[in-house]
C-alpha cells in the first residue's frame, strides 16, 4: 500500500465502526440483530444521493441474479446488498479501508447476504480478484482518492469480461478552475485529493479498452438532495442513522465544504457507463 493509500484509508478509519452502526439502529427503534437491508440505507451508502443514486446508477444496468459484480472501493457495502437485495446477483466488494471491509462483513451477515456477498481489502489498482471474472463493475464516490485514473480503468478493464459493463459515479472537476475547500467527505487535505475533470476519465477509459455509453451530469439532483438533507437536519437535528458515523466529529463542515464548492462550480458529480469491447 502506498502512503497516499495508508492515508486514504487512515482518513476512513473511525473506529468501532460496526459497533457504532449497531447503536445507530438500536437508537432508531431497530433491533441489530434483526436489521435488515432497508434498516442500514440511512448510513451505509457513502455518496452523494444515497440510495436514491444507487437506485438512479444501478437501474441502468439491469442485473440479473446470473450477473457477476465487482463493487469498487466498496465501503460499508451498501451498494453490494443493494445489489444483491434488489438482483439476486452475486457481488465482490474490494475496499482500502479495513474497518470498512470488517464492517461490510459484519452487516452482509447481519441480513443473511454472506452466500452472495463477499468483500476484501485491497486497491483499486490491485485488486485480489480475477482476470475476466466479471459482468458489471461499480463504482460509486472513489474516483476522487485515485491519482492513477489510467490504471484505475486498466484494472478494471482487467477484471471485465469482455462485453462487461463499469458504472461510476463520481465527483469530477467543474468548470470553475479554483481550488477546493477543505475538508471534504473524501479528504480532510488536497493530498489525498484527486478530482479530475470527466476529460480525464474518458481518456483512460478508451487507453483501457472501455467505450463511453452514457454521461450525465448530476449537479442539480446533488443540489437538491443537499438542500434537503439541512433542512431536515435543522427540524429535527441529524438522525442517529446516517453517513456521517464514517466521517468523524467533522461531518457538518465536510458537508457545507461539499456544497459550497459545488455552488461554486468546482465540482460536478457525475455519472458515466462504459462498456468493455474488447
Amino acid at each position: 500500500m502506498s502512503q497516499i493509500e495508508q492515508a486514504v484509508a487512515q482518513h476512513y478509519t473511525t473506529g468501532a465502526l460496526t459497533d457504532r452502526v449497531r447503536a445507530a439502529l438500536e437508537a432508531s427503534g431497530i433491533d441489530p440483530d434483526a436489521a435488515t437491508v432497508a434498516d442500514l440505507k440511512a448510513g451505509d451508502e457513502f455518496h452523494t444521493g444515497g440510495v436514491l443514486a444507487t437506485d438512479n446508477l444501478i437501474a441502468q444496468l439491469s442485473p440479473t441474479h446470473a450477473t457477476r459484480v465487482l463493487d469498487v472501493g466498496c465501503g460499508i457495502g451498501g451498494t453490494s446488498r443493494y445489489i444483491v437485495d434488489r438482483y439476486d446477483s452475486t457481488v465482490t466488494g474490494v475496499d482500502l479501508t479495513p474497518e470498512f471491509v470488517e464492517t461490510a462483513t459484519a452487516l452482509s451477515d447481519l441480513v443473511g447476504h454472506s452466500d452472495k456477498a463477499s468483500f476484501h481489502v485491497g486497491s483499486a489498482l490491485d485488486m485480489p480478484v480475477p482476470d475476466a471474472g466479471f459482468d458489471l463493475a461499480v463504482m460509486l464516490h472513489v474516483g476522487m482518492n485515485i491519482e492513477d485514473k489510467a490504471g484505475l480503468f486498466v484494472e478494471v478493464s482487467r477484471a471485465l469480461a469482455t462485453g462487461g459493463t463499469f458504472a461510476l459515479f463520481d465527483v469530477m472537476g467543474g468548470e470553475v478552475a479554483e481550488p477546493l475547500a477543505y475538508p471534504l467527505p473524501w479528504s480532510t487535505v488536497a493530498e489525498t485529493s484527486f478530482v479530475d475533470a470527466p476529460e480525464v476519465y474518458k481518456e483512460a477509459a478508451a487507453a483501457a479498452g472501455l467505450e463511453l455509453v452514457t454521461e450525465t451530469d448530476r449537479t442539480e439532483f446533488a443540489l437538491t438532495f443537499f438542500e434537503e438533507v439541512f433542512a431536515r437536519i435543522a427540524e429535527s437535528g441529524p438522525p442517529p442513522m446516517g453517513i456521517h458515523l464514517m466521517m468523524g466529529e467533522t461531518a457538518p463542515e465536510k458537508f457545507q465544504n461539499y456544497v459550497t464548492n459545488l455552488k461554486a462550480g468546482r465540482i460536478r458529480p457525475t455519472e458515466m457507463i462504459f462498456k468493455k469491447t474488447g
